[in-house]
């Protein structure tokens, strides 16, 4: 998987949230001023050579979808972020982050409970008794 260009996730954040659109329901979703039919019919086919997205033909029209899953996408985006500024070490992004919020103790305390609820909730069965 390869890291994308602004433009390319900003359309590929559009196609994760509608699920499957063609190049003007792309656009309809930017924010103003938006750009040329032209640029972002470009931009999906760079996406789609890069393996992030796939189309269904209709005739010359090309309805668009989302190959990779935002969360994988997240995933190895945040991998690859930690590795070049942080070492790869998730205590060093924390301590980052909390450092530079000016976080103090009762605030990380609550962002623990959170994470470690999150955690628990993961670990949960769906009820689907399998």
């Amino acid at each position: 998987m390869k890291e994308l260009t602004k433009a390319e996730e900003e359309i590929m954040q559009i196609l994760w949230k509608i699920d499957q659109g063609f190049v003007k329901d792309i656009i309809e979703q930017m924010p103003e001023p938006k750009p040329a039919y032209n640029t972002v019919s470009t931009i999906v086919r760079i996406l789609e050579k890069k393996g992030f997205v796939w189309y269904n033909a209709f005739g010359k029209s090309h309805e668009y979808f989302p190959l990779v899953a935002e969360d994988k996408y997240k995933s190895f985006f945040l991998k690859n972020f930690m590795s070049g500024y942080f070492g790869g070490s998730f205590e060093k992004l924390v301590s980052f982050f909390a450092k530079d919020n000016n976080l103090d103790v009762k605030e990380l305390d609550q962002l623990m409970r959170h994470v470690k609820n999150d955690l628990n909730e993961e670990d949960q069965p769906d009820g689907d008794n399998r």
